[in-house]
């Protein structure tokens, strides 16, 4: 079989560019099987462009996150993936004798010569930002105000890679627990990036929000920058005053999801993305109060205070209905024992259909979401009040369940026992760990003396 031609080459460059790593792995174990000279052209083709990128994950690593938007949504600079292999590709090919230095990088991020060969070549990237601009960011499908206005920010975070790789190592002691010293150096990092440009502290500051999962813990970088800074008053007029204002803004939109979830409403908010919005914005809220002087009546305090009182009003109403929810899954009725007298059984003739089960258990979700954020929302107390009422109803209901089972007043013994699995679900939801395992080990006490198998656990198995 003939050879790749130049053409051939040339498009699946191209088309590699922009193959995910993950993509890219998986190409070549599949091309690696294929026989032929063009099937092992490709497979050496992938693998230069995999050793390329090991190369370009290290000599560019400080950068590297700015070349994807958060993954919290959280507002951050950033700029087109689609830069990143051209700038690349320019920067190593004006020191191709480095390149082989950062092939062997087990544990050597920190080795002097990995370092100052990663450097040499982000230096050498920033002056081909300003240099060859159409190279690395064609001018087809931009605007040129906002072309032309990334590419200066590029080539300025560029021009700080070499403190900003310093600061990403620190990172994990300066958002712990820092030293005097490693605060000095710190306060002597932004002061290096601000004699580079102006805007340079700020700048910085940015590059290391990239690399922070969490972008609260952004703002214990900011206190430790200055010594003044951890009051709202001197905070809120300095260059750092865009970080809270991204925090408190996207606060806010979380906020507007979670006052849009109707409680009752199976699917009306996805509950992993309610879940998630409550932990983010009560972690987020906790670390403005930990990290943060916030004036009661300054702009922040006040968006703060109404974002808790917005949030608290939600999960206040969320928590007042679960009990309702959780009742059409568990249903009762009254039966004449001896004369007046009654008392309460499973009304095992009227299951609940699956989509009370789901919203029993988006419900339920929201509930155990709320164990850690619900102090700082102030509901504590009432979802403490809620968690001890579902227990004590459950584990009666299921003893009813239990008590039907066994005097062979269940109308389908199998669906009975599951749904004492769907229940011990829901217990798990809150965390109830203890009182779920009781209700399953009777179920399966009770299954076992009757001979009869459950089902798969499953929360639609009622």
């Amino acid at each position: 079989m003939a050879e790749l031609s130049v053409a051939h080459r040339a498009m699946l460059a191209q088309m590699l560019e922009r193959v995910p790593d993950r993509v890219l792995k998986t190409l070549a174990g599949a091309v690696g099987q294929m026989p032929g000279e063009r099937a092992r052209a490709l497979s050496q083709m992938l693998a230069d462009e995999t050793t390329d990128r090991q190369r370009r994950s290290v000599a560019f690593a400080p950068m590297l996150p700015l070349f994807r938007p958060r993954a919290d949504g959280v507002a951050a600079p950033t700029f087109p993936a689609a830069v990143l292999p051209r700038l690349w590709k320019a920067a190593a090919a004006q020191e191709p004798h480095l390149l082989p230095e950062l092939d062997d990088v087990r544990f050597r991020e920190d080795d002097p010569t990995v370092v100052a060969v990663g450097n040499r070549l982000c230096v050498a990237a920033s002056g081909i930002i300003r240099d060859r601009p159409d190279l690395i960011w064609p001018v087809a499908d931009w605007d040129p105000d906002a072309r032309q206005a990334g590419l200066e920010d590029l080539a300025a975070c560029f021009d700080l890679a070499v403190l900003a790789r310093r600061g990403v190592v620190s990172l994990p002691t300066l958002i712990l627990r820092p030293t005097e010293n490693q605060l000095a150096e710190l306060r002597l990092m932004i002061g290096d990036a601000a004699d580079v440009a102006p805007d340079g502290g700020p700048r910085l500051l940015e590059i290391l929000f990239a690399h922070l999962s969490e972008a609260a813990v952004i703002l214990r970088l900011v206190v430790h920058s200055s010594r003044a800074a951890g009051k709202e008053g001197m905070l809120s007029g300095s260059e750092m005053a865009v970080f809270v204002d991204r925090l408190i803004a996207e606060v806010e939109s979380r906020v507007a999801r979670i006052a849009a979830f109707k409680p009752g409403l199976s699917g009306n908010v996805p509950e992993k993305a309610m879940k998630a919005d409550v932990l983010w914005c009560g972690e987020t809220l906790a670390e403005l109060d930990r990290t943060l002087q916030l004036d009661p009546e300054g702009s922040w305090g006040k968006l703060a205070r109404e974002a808790r009182a917005r949030i608290n009003w939600t999960l206040s109403t969320t928590l007042r209905s679960t009990e309702k929810t959780l009742e059409r899954i568990m249903p009762t009725r009254r039966v004449q024992t001896t004369g007046r007298m009654t008392r309460e059984v499973a009304a095992l003739d009227q299951l609940a259909p699956p989509e009370a089960v789901e919203a029993a258990r988006v419900m339920l979700t929201l509930v155990g979401a709320m164990r850690t954020s619900a102090p700082v929302f102030g509901c504590e107390s009432l979802r403490y009040q809620l968690v001890q009422s579902v227990v004590d109803r459950v584990t009666l209901y299921v003893n009813l369940v239990i008590e039907a089972v066994n005097a062979g007043e269940a109308p389908d013994t199998r669906a009975a026992l599951n749904l004492i699995e769907t229940l011990a679900q829901c217990l798990l939801l809150i965390e109830a760990t203890d009182a779920a395992k009781t209700a399953r080990r009777r179920a399966a006490t009770t299954s076992a003396a009757l001979g009869t198998a459950t089902t798969e656990a499953s929360p639609r198995a009622a």
